[in-house]
């Protein structure tokens, strides 16, 4: 199969970095899978998992909550808002994010930022329903 180079970089460190063979992201506009070769675009992305396949066999998963995502012909990098390594992820750390989401709201005047932290308090507690339904299965 077709590789690219990807990587997924957070404000603290770089995630991932390496040749891929897909690469699954939650944007806003829906998930969305890129191949090699995809067509160039920039997307933004929600609270969700990106699925990194790094083999036809193996697979890596992080968590992101918003950011952008860059594909051209050759690679794909995601600048995550926030990441992390799924594992490192559970309902007390998504609490977390959702009680500093609210402050930020409660505390915000700027009706652009408002709308902004709405959406993203939205899509954290939609997330966190999934997550949970995921490891309770």
């Amino acid at each position: 199969m077709a590789t690219f180079k990807f990587e997924l970089v957070s404000p603290e460190r770089i995630l991932f970095s390496g040749e891929v063979v897909s690469v699954i992201v939650p944007s806003t506009e829906g998930e969305m899978t890129v191949l090699a070769g995809h067509a160039p675009l920039v997307a933004t992305l929600k609270a969700g998992i990106v699925f990194v396949q790094t083999t036809d066999q193996n697979g890596k998963e992080f968590f992101v909550n918003g950011g952008l995502a860059e594909v051209n012909q050759e690679t794909m990098t995601i600048l995550a808002e926030q990441g992390k390594f799924l594992e490192d992820v559970d309902s007390a750390v998504l609490d977390a994010e959702i009680l500093t989401a609210e402050t930020r709201l409660a505390g915000s005047h700027n009706d652009d930022e408002k709308k902004r932290l709405r959406e993203a308090l939205v899509q954290l507690r939609e997330f966190k329903h999934v997550f949970e339904q995921r490891k309770a299965a």
